[in-house]
């Protein structure tokens, strides 16, 4: 009887031992997989460079990519990993920052030298795909934020049109990269190029690695 008793207590306590390995590893694939869906660090509206007439209205922080991809990243952001959101004003100022969880630094340093290709070359391709418009770009240089951060203008224009002038921040801490659009009729003259540099670092430095 005695034997019976300590076998079933050995069995027991082997059960309860296999069963508490499988919660641990259950915990453990749940926490992982709750971070790889855990959405970025996002900016307020008020990170955005102040309007004149309006405060700025910020929409819910979104998985994936906005329905219209921002003009000039259209085909280098992937859906994967993805999350946006989207910015507005009672006037013809908006902006959208997309941020995106890579896979690895290295995937991040390749998506953010893609995205600055992208927009440094913007204003020429829109020119060949545009007869009649006119259309520029500036670079603003680089911002020293993390894993670093650059600043770039695109101004295009058609006739009988109102013109219109876009900024971009493009900037990288480890795994996670972000892109700021900014944009409103004008050239780029009227850009706050000051006060978006700043949004830049503020949008870098909010991102969670």
């Amino acid at each position: 009887m005695f034997r019976r008793t300590a076998r079933a207590t050995r069995t027991a306590a082997a059960l309860a031992a296999t069963a508490a390995a499988a919660t641990a590893l259950v915990l453990t694939a749940s926490t992982t997989s709750s971070a790889a869906v855990t959405a970025p660090g996002f900016l307020a509206g008020a990170d955005l460079p102040p309007h004149p007439g309006s405060a700025w209205y910020a929409g819910k922080v979104t998985k994936g990519l906005p329905e219209f991809a921002p003009f000039c990243v259209d085909g280098v952001l992937p859906a994967t990993g993805s999350w946006y959101r989207d910015f507005s004003t009672e006037f013809d100022t908006g902006a959208v920052q997309v941020s995106v969880r890579t896979s690895s630094s290295a995937a991040a340093i390749k998506l953010k030298a893609a995205l600055e290709h992208k927009v440094a070359a913007c204003a020429a391709d829109w020119l060949r795909e545009t007869p009649g418009g006119t259309a520029s770009w500036q670079d603003y240089g680089k911002i020293s934020v993390e894993e670093g951060a650059h600043v770039y203008g695109v101004h295009t224009s058609i006739p009988e049109s109102e013109p219109g002038v876009h900024l971009y921040g493009i900037g990288r801490d480890g795994s996670t990269v972000t892109v700021v659009k900014w944009g409103q009729m004008g050239n780029l003259s009227h850009a706050p190029v000051a006060a978006f540099k700043k949004t830049t670092v503020k949008a870098v430095n909010k991102l969670n690695p």
